[in-house]
């Protein structure tokens, strides 16, 4: 090998070498955990799945996806009621079935999407108790001590529904106390609370007098 032949090769040596410095990457023997590979989901929500619902009413249901709370639509099956219905039934009927959605497991297209519900599988709605206005729903357990982002759907998927009978608002509560209408909060849709796992502990605010 002739001297330039040697020097052209050691050049491109030292300059590959400084390029490689240049970028930070530094040669260990030891593996490097770069965490977790990017997440995939999309969380594009899926067309509505009409078979599944048995061509349902389409409504919003709200799952979690990406560490938010996003509205997915689904054809919610909603029974006719058995003869005549109050008000009062008509609103509990819609809460069951929307309740029932969030604790369905996602569809195939969701779960692709990278959605998924935090609701509990057995968490239950009913009407209101003595003393609640005629829109509270009560859950059988305090809405404040449900999973991270679990009572941001609740709330969002009830909001401005049949279940609610008030645009924007729920009104929400545990089990009743002694029967005396206590323990209720006036919930809204909000952005902290669709984004924030934490935002449930301090989300609701007194009914007005």
């Amino acid at each position: 090998m002739t001297t330039a032949r040697r020097t052209v090769r050691t050049v491109a040596a030292v300059l590959a070498a400084l390029a490689i410095g240049g970028c930070g990457i530094r040669s260990t023997p030891v593996p490097v955990d770069a965490g977790p590979a990017p997440s995939r989901a999309s969380c594009t929500p899926p067309a509505p799945d009409g078979e599944r619902a048995g061509g349902g009413t389409v409504l919003a249901v709200f799952l979690v996806c990406g560490g938010e709370v996003i509205a997915v639509e689904r054809a919610v099956p909603l029974e006719e009621p058995p003869g005549e219905e109050t008000g009062r039934d008509a609103r509990l009927r819609t809460a069951r079935a929307l309740l029932e959605e969030l604790r369905e497991a996602p569809s195939r297209a969701e779960d692709e999407a990278g959605f998924g519900s935090a609701v509990p599988g057995d968490l239950e709605v009913g009407g209101p108790s003595g003393g609640d206005p005629k829109e509270a729903l009560r859950l059988d357990r305090d809405p404040g001590g449900l999973p991270p982002f679990a009572l941001a759907q609740v709330v969002c998927t009830f909001a401005g529904t049949a279940a609610t009978g008030r645009d924007g608002t729920v009104t929400l509560g545990g089990p009743a106390r002694d029967g005396d209408g206590g323990g209720l909060l006036e919930y809204s849709c909000t952005r902290a609370l669709r984004g924030d796992p934490e935002a449930a502990r301090t989300a609701g605010t007194p009914l007005p007098e």
